[in-house]
């Protein structure tokens, strides 16, 4: 399942493909000093409706539960960097994140394919390259990033996450690798967050 520049995001004109990075295909960055910010607004997280969204058969409910996590995830990861507030204002970033596909464990068989022979070395070989599992969850989601008082777009990408492929922790329960993904989202942002300049190289790190 490959992201998309979904239409229905506000910043979809601005995206660019990367062909070299698999979990961030598309973004946008303009010359940022990210020091500079010392605040933000986190907009409340919303689950995307396009047609193009790729959450496939998951339920309304398990899309509406992953949004909430990312919710109070990345606002727990970016309160250790910035105040975070509620009105625009000098040295204020303004972001927005939107839910726009998801995939579930495949139950016993996520878990199985880490100790199966033919799974195993697979995973292996994908953990060893930073790829994704085989029957393993993850989570798509797009980031925008604002200068709060000049409304100036920043920064933008569609991100796909996912655990480490051997992360056996992560491949017990329907929506843990999407949550464990989330985890490595809101880390990556913030280390983007916190350098000097607009280089995305932080969101493959992990």
């Amino acid at each position: 399942m490959k992201p998309v520049p979904y239409s229905g995001i506000a910043s979809a004109s601005y995206l660019s493909p990367d062909t070299h990075n698999s979990r961030v295909p598309y973004r946008y960055d303009t010359p940022a000093n990210w020091r500079s910010y010392t605040k933000i607004i986190l907009d409340p997280v919303t689950v995307y409706q396009g047609a193009d969204n790729q959450f496939g058969t998951m339920r309304d409910d398990d899309r509406n539960a992953l949004a909430s996590y990312m919710q109070s995830t990345f606002t727990e990861k970016l309160g250790t960097r910035f105040q975070l507030v509620n009105e625009p204002g000098p040295g204020t970033l303004q972001v927005k994140l939107t839910l726009t596909g998801a995939k579930t464990t495949t139950p016993v068989l996520g878990t199985f394919t880490k100790f199966d022979i033919g799974g195993g070395m697979y995973n292996s070989v994908q953990a060893i390259r930073g790829k994704e599992g085989m029957m393993n969850g993850s989570v798509i989601y797009s980031v925008e990033i604002y200068d709060a008082l000049s409304r100036q777009l920043l920064s933008a990408y569609i991100t796909k996450q996912y655990p480490n492929a051997m992360n056996v922790g992560a491949s017990f329960g329907a929506l843990k690798a999407a949550r464990v993904g989330i985890d490595k989202g809101a880390n990556a942002l913030v280390e983007q967050l916190s350098s000097d300049a607009t280089p995305m190289d932080g969101i493959t790190s992990h």
